[in-house]
């Protein structure tokens, strides 16, 4: 079964921690603290809106964890520096594993989308700036359903974009939450591990397969039924 796929951006081809050298020049010692509250405070966001029913762009999420951040670490920053972070942002590079693994995959006749929370505008920045663009049959943004992963209403919204099924499409994502949605809406998904720290949330909805690196991904695509 060659099922399309759908590889989730940031997070699982994206590195956000590509962001640490411009928070390191600008804040110092605290800034591995700050990058990772302003990661979970900009999810924690799209997950408060979604059940809100108050849609923004993703990069609105982002630019309030980061004035969060700010307050949080008793940190004024000027205008034009959270400006350059956020600009910054929409520039961050793709991990090592990504590029090759694509190819590989395209080489094998994968259908593969890029499915992200990030505007399509976003997105495709993010892409070509990290050289990987060319290797998408397109991008799947969840702007038009306005609400964000892991609402049912995405996945859907993907198979549909698509012209798939959701038991012959299966997603390629480095967040439990993202991987949880999938599963409970009837995707196969398979959850990049990237580091031995991270922990899936030990709910009923687990990984079809889970993988350190997205070189694993032919063999493990072979073993699903």
């Amino acid at each position: 079964m060659k099922y399309t796929l759908a590889f989730d951006v940031y997070g699982t081809l994206i590195n956000t921690s590509g962001i640490l050298h411009a928070l390191q020049k600008l804040i110092g010692r605290n800034a591995r603290e700050f990058m990772d509250l302003w990661r979970n405070k900009q999810l924690e966001y799209s997950f408060r809106r979604s059940l809100m029913e108050a849609y923004v762009d993703f990069s609105i999420c982002t630019s309030q964890a980061l004035e969060y951040c700010c307050l949080f670490h008793h940190i004024d920053l000027e205008q034009e520096q959270k400006e350059d972070l956020m600009r910054a942002y929409s520039v961050l590079p793709a991990y090592e594993d990504v590029k090759n693994a694509l190819r590989n995959l395209d080489e094998l006749d994968y259908t593969q989308y890029a499915f992200s929370n990030g505007s399509a505008a976003a997105v495709t920045g993010l892409l070509e700036n990290a050289g990987i663009s060319d290797l998408f049959h397109g991008i799947v943004s969840v702007e038009a359903t306005r609400v964000f992963k892991p609402n049912p209403l995405v996945y859907r919204y993907f198979n549909e974009q698509t012209n798939s099924k959701k038991e012959h499409s299966c997603l390629i994502s480095g967040n439990p939450f993202d991987v949880m949605g999938a599963i409970s809406y009837g995707m196969h998904a398979i959850w990049v591990q990237r580091s031995q720290d991270t922990i899936f949330d030990p709910w009923e909805f687990v990984p079809t397969k889970t993988i350190k690196q997205l070189g694993e991904l032919p063999s493990v695509l072979k073993a699903i039924p």
